[in-house]
């Protein structure tokens, strides 16, 4: 018997779908919000989750990530009574195992239960596919976890993969542990950088040639493709690879075979290929940049990593780990990050991501010395000049909205002392004028709420014109003799 948790405020779709589940020998738990989703989510452990789109305390969408994170990683299924094409693209790339538009047939709600069901009981059967410990990834952030799982299927599989995300976010370093992971770890991971292949020469460095082939080529050289025969060929950078060599290396794709410059044999090479780009390759298709062809034989299984902005809670992990690494590596104690020197690192955007956060600690360890703490003052001081210009433009904003709300308009010239009273006037007219109509005029109750004596609010009152009586306002109030 499965746990199904419905989060939807509508209480009728609730209760026709936990008799829709419990008709099914599940047990059916209901939420009304997000908030009661996830008291259930880590108390009932459940294995799906019926989540709608709109909810009175946020986006299900939103928060599908951090369901699929749970401890129980729930299959997700959307519903929602708003069809959205771009909700609906977004759902299924956070994870969730359908999307469905209300009103349907309970029918409909019911059969990818069923199927969901059936894949979560198969991969619980034979165990998901997990990374090693020291495969050198950091994180555990919703994003992190989905990604890891991608690249554990990847790695057992042995398919082709992309992976793509913007400079510095960790490209490599998961090139590097599916090649680890996966049965080809004993065998060479060839690195080919696309942003240094020289233009002349890159089907040479690719291929190899023979002696000969080319002035200059004054021997046989062995190729990268060879070199990786039996391991992986990563290309860092793809959308960086020559149109020339593009078509050619298609043919190598389908075939795993090339030949060398200069060769009258084709040879062949048992590699897989791992893929990484910080650029759209589909766009680069529309403008003519990449081939169509090269883009679609590549897109067999693709890795989308996050930028660190969008990785909550993984930036402590991150420094932490590197910390305990420069430390093994000096022979010293591990150092500490102080409060306030996280503080900083987690009010960054880090656009270099996990490169530039790493390198910024690194500076902080030069700076620090030989001191134990690590403290705002050993990061970079443009780091910390841009983050101070921030909170103090930040903190500005916030004053000049609040102003703004309460009436306190820009002064126009006015002298300081001019516009303070201006703006005093303004405020006491607007107490008295919402104190008149809270107690209807009753005079005893506004001259206790506002804790004036009765002589000096029928003052105030008479200064703001509040006096008069005028269709619809409160009653004249009427004080004692």
């Amino acid at each position: 018997m499965a746990k199904i948790l419905v989060v939807d405020d509508d209480e009728l779709i609730r209760e026709l779908l936990a008799d829709a589940v419990g008709r099914h020998g599940h047990k059916a738990l209901g939420a009304g919000s997000l908030a009661e989703a996830r008291v259930l989510l880590a108390r009932e452990a459940p294995d799906l989750v019926y989540m709608d789109v709109r909810l009175p305390d946020g986006s299900g969408i939103n928060a599908l990530e951090e369901i699929r994170a749970s401890a129980s990683a729930p299959e997700v299924i959307i519903i929602t009574g708003q069809g959205d094409p771009d909700g609906a693209e977004l759902a299924l790339r956070c994870g969730a195992w359908d999307y469905i538009e209300k009103p349907t047939s309970v029918e409909r709600m019911v059969l990818p239960l069923l199927r969901a069901l059936a894949f979560r009981e198969e991969k619980q059967r034979h165990g998901s596919p997990a990374l090693p410990a020291d495969s050198g990834i950091v994180g555990t952030s919703p994003k992190m976890a989905a990604c890891l799982a991608q690249a554990a299927m990847a790695a057992a599989s042995g398919v082709d993969v992309v992976i793509s995300g913007e400079t510095g976010t960790g490209k490599e370093i998961f090139a590097r542990a599916i090649h680890q992971s996966g049965s080809r770890a004993r065998h060479k991971f060839v690195v080919v950088d696309c942003t240094t292949l020289p233009g002349n020469l890159a089907e040479s460095e690719l291929f190899g040639h023979e002696r000969g082939s080319f002035t200059g080529a004054d021997r046989r050289q062995t190729g990268l493709i060879a070199q990786a025969d039996g391991g992986t060929l990563f290309l860092d950078e793809v959308g960086e690879l020559p149109l020339a060599i593009q078509a050619k290396f298609l043919r190598v794709l389908q075939e795993r075979s090339f030949r060398p410059l200069g060769g009258e044999v084709e040879l062949k090479s048992d590699f897989r290929l791992v893929a990484a780009t910080n650029r759209d390759l589909a766009a680069m298709v529309r403008r003519g940049e990449f081939r169509e062809d090269l883009l679609y034989r590549l897109r067999s299984f693709c890795i989308g990593l996050p930028p660190l902005r969008e990785r909550e809670g993984d930036i402590a992990a991150l420094v932490a780990a590197h910390l305990a690494k420069a430390a093994e590596r000096s022979g010293e104690r591990v150092r500490e990050a102080s409060p306030e020197f996280m503080e900083l690192l987690q009010a960054h955007d880090w656009p270099g991501n996990v490169r530039e956060l790493l390198q910024t600690v690194d500076m902080g360890l030069v700076s620090a010395h030989a001191e134990q703490a690590l403290l705002p003052q050993h990061l970079p001081l443009d780091l910390r000049v841009r983050l101070m210009r921030r909170s103090v433009s930040g903190r500005a904003e916030a004053v000049q909205t609040t102003a703004a709300a309460s009436g306190a308009l820009t002064p126009g010239g006015a002298p300081w002392r001019a516009h303070r009273a201006r703006v005093l006037d303004e405020a006491e007219c607007a107490y008295f004028a919402a104190l008149l109509q809270q107690t209807g005029g009753d005079a005893a109750q506004a001259a206790q709420l506002s804790g004036l004596k009765s002589a000096r609010l029928y003052e105030l009152l008479a200064k703001h014109g509040l006096l008069r009586a005028k269709r619809g306002a409160a009653p004249i109030p009427e004080f004692p003799e």
